[in-house]
């Protein structure tokens, strides 16, 4: 397709993804410069709709962008009432007084909300501004001018058979060009991903980065089993002492729960499938109690950044900033990672518009963010999650000695030791984990999950999981870790099958119930599947939730 002649169009500045991140660096630039011609492409049909929420959000970004949206329609209106944190064993729960709690896991003042709603919403307030969002388009790849410099992105062609061959609506992709580009798209970004590969941003790194998988569903439960504002997150049961991991629980409007479960990605038994994990926990009598009568209406999981400041690449390079979860501005402690993604994109606004005006380089992002509440917090956060590859138990203890006593300013710093890829060990040395069969009342199992997430993929369209080597997952993954990729994926996409002739074991890919989780391309211990943009619009839809 390079030989086609492609429509080009030209901006000040391109952002890609319309996230908390990527909004905020939109409305920001409109606030300071009106002039300025802001474009901002989103994967999705519409903002929001990939957006996996049931979200406590802290608006202390939100405060600094629009000090008066509690005098608009935002959609920020219930705040946390009340709050426990729970230990669990199989059958008990134990309640963690308040006053033990670092204030990391305090939610006083804090919101429970729709996510995705409140960046519909940021993306209708910016278009007022000025901005031109253009939802379904996907920015597919990245554009260098002659000095290697990022000058834009293209879109992906649409209208292409599973062969990459044309259809009859074939329509190419676009060429979008600015003098700043900017990579908002949340965790693990394909173009973030090149980008940090092409120009080593992540040379100076003293830790790999660091994932997780999360899941949500959204009941809607009995009016005596919800209380307005409450929030509960849990660890323990069923997870063992040496997997990181833990629950949330968030009582929205509506007599609806937003309901999750996330597990490091750092595990090592490759049997564990943390999807079934989540399932489990629900079985829980606690947590059983609270869904009783209940009606499960919605789906998701997304992969979640938990490196921290230790792991966070350098964020400018020439032509272009790596902002929020791209970068890897999420608090993992706090579980919240909206309101320093926010800032993130309100610091690379006004860098912009000094660098547009001649005042400045890209490379002082560094300086600024560094001299912002969200390095501070980032700061003080930066030892929490290292230090669980000890052990539940033992990381709670020093969580609270590293928090609760020293503010999180103890004087060092622990590291990362591996990438979660490498940490599997082999099945031959693995106990085979037994899940509960699923009941269809609280448990249930993936294809019917997917059909709540509302993911859409044409079967003829190119596949957007690619492997570099396709008898890699027979000979490595498969034989040594028994293909780990059909328990970890959340959606089901990943299958290993027998050719009737040749008796060889082979990956089947449903590439069409992806939910962009990015889960393979992150903890496949081969690096082997690559996660692509799909064609413009395609994927989960989780808008209203």
């Amino acid at each position: 397709m390079s030989e086609l002649q492609r429509e080009e169009m030209l901006y000040d500045v391109v952002i890609v993804g319309a996230g908390p991140a990527g909004l905020s660096t939109a409305i920001k630039l409109k606030q300071d410069n009106s002039d300025l011609s802001v474009c901002l492409l989103e994967k999705s049909a519409e903002v929001g709709a990939h957006i996996l929420s049931g979200n406590v959000f802290e608006t202390k970004a939100l405060d600094e962008l629009i000090p008066n949206w509690k005098e608009l329609d935002t959609p920020v209106k219930t705040e946390v009432s009340s709050e426990d944190f729970l230990f669990l064993s199989k059958e008990k729960s134990f309640k963690v007084p308040n006053f033990l709690l670092p204030k990391a896991l305090q939610n006083h003042g804090n919101y429970i909300i729709s996510l995705s709603n409140l960046c519909k919403w940021l993306g209708e307030f910016a278009e007022n501004l000025g901005v031109e969002i253009f939802p379904g388009f996907a920015a597919s790849k990245l554009i260098y001018n002659e000095k290697d410099e990022v000058s834009g992105v293209q879109t992906g062609d649409m209208g292409l058979d599973k062969d990459g061959k044309p259809k009859d609506n074939f329509e190419p992709g676009i060429i979008i060009r600015g003098k700043v580009t900017v990579l908002a798209e949340g965790c693990r970004g394909h173009l973030g991903k090149e980008v940090i590969k092409k120009f080593q941003l992540d040379k100076n790194n003293k830790s790999p980065q660091q994932y997780g998988i999360g899941f949500k569903e959204i009941w809607e439960i009995e009016p005596e089993n919800h209380e307005l504002g409450k929030v509960i997150h849990s660890v323990g049961w069923p997870l063992e002492n040496n997997t990181y991991g833990g629950s949330f629980c968030y009582h929205a409007e509506n007599n609806q729960i937003y309901l999750g479960y996330v597990i490091g990605l750092d595990y090592k038994n490759p049997y564990l499938s943390p999807y079934d994990e989540f399932q489990q926990f629900k079985t829980h009598p606690r947590i059983k109690k609270m869904l009783s009568k209940g009606k499960r209406i919605s789906y998701g999981a997304r992969a979640l950044i938990e490196g921290g400041l230790q792991s966070l690449p350098q964020m400018y390079m020439p032509g272009a900033l790596l902002i929020g979860c791209d970068a890897g501005t999420l608090n993992m402690p706090k579980i919240k990672g909206s309101h320093t993604a926010m800032k993130s994109g309100i610091i690379a606004a006004e860098v912009i518009n000094k660098y547009i005006n001649g005042n400045s380089d890209l490379s002082s992002y560094e300086n600024e963010f560094k001299k912002s509440w969200v390095y501070e917090e980032l700061n003080q956060a930066r030892n929490v999650k290292p230090s669980f590859r000890w052990g539940l138990i033992p990381a709670m203890i020093f969580t609270g000695i590293d928090q609760k006593l020293f503010g999180g300013k103890m004087p060092f710093t622990l590291q990362h030791k591996h990438a979660d890829h490498e940490s599997l060990i082999s099945a031959k040395k693995s106990k085979k984990i037994e899940y509960p069969k699923y009941d269809g009342e609280f448990t249930f199992d993936k294809p019917s999950s997917v059909y709540l997430s509302g993911t859409n993929h044409s079967d003829d369209q190119p596949c957007h999981l690619l492997l570099k080597d396709t008898n890699l997952t027979t000979n490595y993954t498969f034989e040594e870790f028994d293909e780990p990729a059909q328990r970890y994926c959340p959606a089901g996409v990943y299958e290993v099958e027998t050719n009737k002739e040749t008796q060889k074991k082979y990956l089947k890919i449903n590439a069409q119930n992806c939910i962009h989780c990015k889960t393979c391309d992150i903890k496949e211990p081969s690096q082997n599947i690559i996660w692509i943009t799909p064609e413009g619009g395609g994927g989960p839809i989780y808008s209203g939730t």
